[in-house]
């Protein structure tokens, strides 16, 4: 298969596909006599598996790793879960931070009268710099 078939059956752009190519995360293609990429049903499942991956968070050293996982007959279980675990915990922070980040813009907005006049409180606090 051609790199612009792989992209329209997984929903990756080629350029996209060539960038984990050349990162190393997806397994390297066969080269045709003429040159182009021969990609098989194997990138086609590494591909799917990077996107769903990403989808729930992992970042794109993560992803490779359960590639790796994925490529290993002799994987555990229980390490693929304690990455989701990491995972899910890594996101309840984020959740947290983001919580946070929502009352403090909400505060700030709540104080600025949102008319015509040049001073805002918004500006103002942000422009303080009182980390």
């Amino acid at each position: 298969m051609k790199i612009n078939e792989v992209a329209r059956i997984t929903g990756l752009t080629a350029k996209t596909i060539r960038f984990y190519e050349q990162k190393g995360v997806i397994s390297e293609p066969d080269r045709s006599d003429n040159g182009y990429r021969a990609y098989s049903d194997r990138h086609i499942n590494e591909l799917q598996m990077i996107k769903r991956s990403r989808l729930v968070g992992f970042s794109l050293d993560e992803c490779q790793s359960l590639l790796d996982m994925s490529r290993n007959p002799n994987r555990r279980s229980a390490d693929v879960k304690q990455k989701a675990l990491e995972k899910i915990a890594e996101i309840d922070e984020k959740i947290i931070e983001l919580k946070a980040m929502k009352a403090s813009l909400k505060s700030l907005a709540s104080t600025c009268p949102g008319d015509e006049s040049a001073c805002c409180p918004i500006i103002e606090a942000l422009s303080q710099g009182n980390d």
